[in-house]
């Protein structure tokens, strides 16, 4: 079944399709194929350089350029753009960020691929919200407000028993729309922190 689909057929149908990342499921739904002959035939193309592994079970065609933050959403599921990566994105901080870095209500996740970083950091579900889409090259991925990144990161250091940051734009945060985002984590210590620290 897997030798029937050759590789003019394969590339193809991805491009036709538009799917920038791929997956044995994407194959087996795409083809008709088995499981089986899905992994068979993402295993050979790679092993061919025809397209690239990001991740176990996920790939790209080598020849298109996706953003780093599509990717980052891609890598692991359920996620979005948060902490310094996303206060860099919005301005809020002056550093460029060379780490992407993204907030999930699964387990903490570190992946090196394509020459990047991209880390994971787990906060409880409640607190799994403002976030919105955004997109580069026609390709969406979700990232989170100003103000939630700002939460989300002082949230971070405060476990780490480490200082709230103080290098940021103030006017590019909205206190009432921070504290909505605060209140998410039901924890007074948190509540302290993002009250001093946007006097």
């Amino acid at each position: 079944m897997a030798k029937l689909v050759n590789w003019h057929d394969f590339e193809a149908k991805i491009r036709g399709k538009k799917i920038p990342v791929f997956s044995s499921l994407d194959i087996k739904r795409l083809f008709k194929v088995s499981k089986v002959a899905a992994d068979f035939l993402l295993h050979r193309y790679s092993k061919k350089n025809y397209i690239t592994r990001i991740k176990r079970g996920l790939y790209i065609l080598p020849d298109i350029f996706l953003p780093e933050l599509f990717i980052a959403n891609k890598l692991y599921e359920p996620s979005y753009i948060s902490l310094e990566t996303a206060l860099s994105y919005w301005g809020v901080i002056p550093e460029t960020v060379y780490e992407v870095k993204s907030i999930t209500p699964q387990a903490t996740k570190r992946f090196e691929t394509m020459g990047k970083v991209f880390s994971y950091t787990k906060i409880k579900r409640e607190a799994f919200s403002g976030y919105k889409l955004e997109k580069q090259k026609e390709l969406g991925f979700y990232i989170a407000d100003a103000e939630k990144a700002f939460v989300d990161l002082n949230y971070i250091r405060m476990l780490k028993n480490l200082k709230p940051i103080s290098r940021f734009d103030k006017q590019k945060i909205n206190f009432a729309k921070t504290m909505k985002y605060t209140s998410l984590f039901n924890n007074p210590r948190l509540f302290a922190i993002i009250t001093r620290t946007l006097k």
